[in-house]
């Protein structure tokens, strides 16, 4: 089947820019699409209680919506000593929904006594692909680190000033975009996902 079009449950042009890529390396022959395409489409109330719920919910609404195949993520930082949140509240950890910089400066205000040796985290990611018929499949990525004391670095946005990836010297913020995605949660999730496209979609 040629030019099965697909659609992510995003409006962020990077993460359409990276799945594509990832189905191009895949060979996969595939029109990739963002939620842009269908405006009329709502988005969807994140009730889960995993990412792997979450995501499953964005994407069989959209598919159900559009009538085609659709992937969605959702991700978050996984932190040890706070058994495991902000986790699927990692967006609105301080309270109001995307506020980057109260997030992280909350989580640093919490972790402030904490010493290095029990700082370790991970950036967590459940992408999942739900067909019209209801069929589905998620998988995750990780990408382990420790947190920092306090920020650095510029790129990348969230948490990314604070995470430092396991074998890094620095933050994932001190990235380039292209080492970044090579070993990013998302980017590991989006990969597994080709295998899953290829069988589901042909």
């Amino acid at each position: 089947m040629k030019h099965q079009r697909l659609i992510l449950a995003t409006r962020n042009a990077g993460k359409i820019t990276e799945l594509r890529a990832i189905l191009a390396a895949a060979d996969l022959d595939i029109e990739l699409v963002g939620a842009d395409a269908y405006p009329d489409v709502p988005d969807v109330k994140e009730t889960g209680v995993t990412f792997a719920e979450n995501a499953l919910l964005k994407a069989h609404a959209l598919a159900q919506a559009t009538g085609h195949p659709a992937v969605a993520d959702d991700s978050g930082l996984c932190v040890d000593v706070l058994g495991g949140a902000p986790g699927i509240f990692s967006a609105r950890w301080a309270g109001r929904h995307g506020d980057d910089q109260a997030n992280l400066d909350l989580l640093l205000a919490q972790l402030s006594d904490i010493a290095d040796e029990h700082r370790a985290a991970h950036f967590a990611c459940a992408a999942a692909l739900a067909l019209p018929d209801g069929t589905e499949r998620v998988v995750e990525g990780k990408l382990e680190g420790t947190l920092r004391h306090t920020p650095a670095g510029t790129g990348g946005f969230g948490y990314d000033p604070i995470l430092q990836p396991e074998g890094e010297t620095r933050t994932c913020a001190e990235l380039t975009a292209d080492e970044k995605n090579a070993i990013s949660h998302r980017g590991k999730a989006f990969r597994a996902l080709a295998p899953v496209v290829r069988e589901l979609l042909g």
